[in-house]
């Protein structure tokens, strides 16, 4: 026996890519040999492949005709099989020391890192048309940054420990939910498919997980290297199947312990709704964590430097076709700087190429489904027919052999459009010039437009300009950045989350999401036992 210390936890370095590295040819034979196969991909229940009658196909949203394999949906009958399993498995895996849980997540880590790090890229740019640099910093870096970090964070809890009296020694154990957690997981970044099952399951408790439609193909991975790295059955069940075959399976049942969900504000709100409308039926109150949407911001003042806001703007926007819940999707530019942002934006943007991932010249590729596809351009739409919007950029779309959407570009004279207070989630930012000596009286509109409260970024050289937006917007975003683009958040360094209407802002890739996952309870053992039931001022 020993009180155990884990590995300190690192960032894990980005590779690069460049042309003729070794990484790069390890990735691009990895590409070939994907897409030489076709998946048919099963559900997961109690560590056993499970089939269905229905198979839905899977293609890459850049290239239709690409066909990476087909996935069994799963019904009612599927996910009440799920379920007994994680109830069944909860009786073993909720007595397993730590270190043996801990031991299982920093081995899924280091296949991550390792022998499946090109599997894992390739699988993201072909299924979720993401660069290879997006995919990278994504399906690899982070995710196996949620691992080392979570588990760190696993026993820094442990840790916390209660002082103690004489005759008495206090101490905190750390239980895992009575029942099981439903994770709820996206399409748009592969660490949060990752993420959200496995942070509960390593505090002991077991998940039924069910991915987008649009995130099976890696999600399918991720399942094979955690049965690899030797999670018991029956611990993380993954389930494809449709809402309604969910519903009084999984959130009206008596064992639902905790719910962890990335995805849109309306989805969660009535997760919620379910929740209250059932819960004297539960047997303990649910944990119910969540991060949706965002509107997500760039503020600038007239102190700031163009060529910077531009580069904002061009990174944080369209990068992974701003399809991230923190894409810059509005921003509050002075006048006096207009000219020169517009001038360096347009010219980054004449160079920014639009296509397949495979080509690595492209910076830009296809949004991930047909649906997406529709409702943002639906926003284009609605801004074209309107005279109070201006486009600058882009505007053309695109959907005969993929869903590309050109990185858009749109000003107007309304800063209450619904461009500026609509979440959109895809390639298209839309700009509200101000006059310069109105920016206290921007701030407050930029408060006060949208229900979202994810992230933001304020660009100024003048301290006493960042201090009033960071005291301004101090409600506006969970994640907020000075001189920064809105994007890009690293375990460890910047907690994500927000509030308002963006989530319970638990923070992923902290110890603040963790503890969400453990009911503590307080031991008190008396050393020395009273034998006297009399206290001293009963004395005469």
């Amino acid at each position: 026996m020993g009180i155990f210390r884990v590995p300190t936890p690192k960032n894990e370095p980005n590779l690069g890519y460049g042309p003729g590295s070794p990484e790069r040819k390890r990735l691009e034979a990895e590409l070939k040999r994907l897409k030489s196969q076709k998946f048919e991909i099963p559900l997961v229940i109690n560590g056993e492949d499970v089939t269905a009658k229905d198979q839905i196909e899977i293609r890459s949203p850049h290239k239709l005709d690409q066909v990476l394999g087909s996935y069994h949906q799963g019904g009612a009958e599927e996910v009440k099989k799920a379920v007994d399993a994680a109830l069944e498995a909860q009786k073993t895996w909720q007595h397993v020391p730590w270190e043996h849980r801990a031991a299982i997540f920093l081995k899924i880590a280091d296949l991550i890192a390792g022998p499946y790090r090109e599997t894992m890229n390739a699988a993201c740019m072909l299924a979720h048309s993401k660069t290879i640099h997006q995919a990278e910093i994504d399906a690899v870096c982070e995710l196996v940054d949620f691992l080392r970090f979570n588990v760190y964070y696993m026993t820094e809890i442990y840790r916390m420990q209660p002082i103690s009296s004489d005759t008495v020694w206090n101490r905190v154990d750390y239980r895992p939910l009575e029942g099981f957690v439903f994770a709820v997981t996206p399409f748009n970044f592969v660490a949060i498919n990752g993420n959200l099952p496995t942070s509960p399951a390593m505090m002991g408790n077991v998940v039924i997980w069910k991915p987008a439609s649009t995130a099976v193909y890696t999600s399918h991975i991720l399942m094979k290297i955690f049965r690899e790295a030797g999670l018991p059955p029956g611990v993380i069940n993954l389930v494809f199947a449709r809402g309604s075959a969910i519903g009084d399976t999984v959130m009206k049942n008596p064992n639902l312990a905790g719910i962890h969900f990335t995805g849109s504000t309306p989805v969660f709100q009535n997760m919620w709704k379910t929740v209250g409308e059932n819960i004297a039926s539960y047997k303990s109150y649910p944990r119910i964590v969540g991060e949706t949407g965002g509107k997500d911001f760039i503020m600038a003042h007239h102190t700031a430097v163009p060529e910077e806001i531009a580069t904002a703007i061009t990174r944080g926007a369209f990068e992974f076709q701003g399809q991230k819940c923190s894409a810059a999707s509005r921003c509050y530019l002075p006048k006096s700087l207009w000219p020169k942002i517009k001038e360096t934006l347009l010219g980054q943007l004449k160079e920014v190429k639009m296509g397949d991932p495979e080509d690595f010249e492209n910076f830009v590729c296809a949004v991930i489904d047909e649906s997406a596809f529709d409702s943002i351009t639906a926003y284009i739409d609605y801004a074209r027919e309107r005279d109070d919007h201006e486009f600058i950029a882009g505007g053309n779309y695109d959907k005969k052999k993929g869903y590309f959407i050109e990185p858009t570009v749109i000003v107007t004279t309304d800063p209450h459009s619904k461009l500026m207070e609509e979440e959109i989630f895809g390639p298209v930012v839309t700009l509200y010039i101000y006059d310069d000596d109105k920016y206290a009286e921007t701030l407050h509109i930029l408060d006060e437009t949208s229900p979202y409260a994810l992230t933001g970024a304020i660009f100024a050289t003048d301290r006493n300009a960042v201090m009033l937006a960071e005291r301004t917007l101090r409600g506006a975003a969970g994640n907020f950045y000075i001189n920064d683009k809105p994007t890009g958040s690293i375990v460890g360094q910047q907690p994500f989350g927000g509030a308002r209407a963006s989530g319970t802002n638990d923070k992923a890739g902290a110890i603040q999401n963790m503890i969400r996952w453990a009911s503590p309870r307080a031991i008190k053992e008396a050393l020395v036992t009273p034998r006297d039931w009399k206290y001293p001022f009963l004395g005469k």
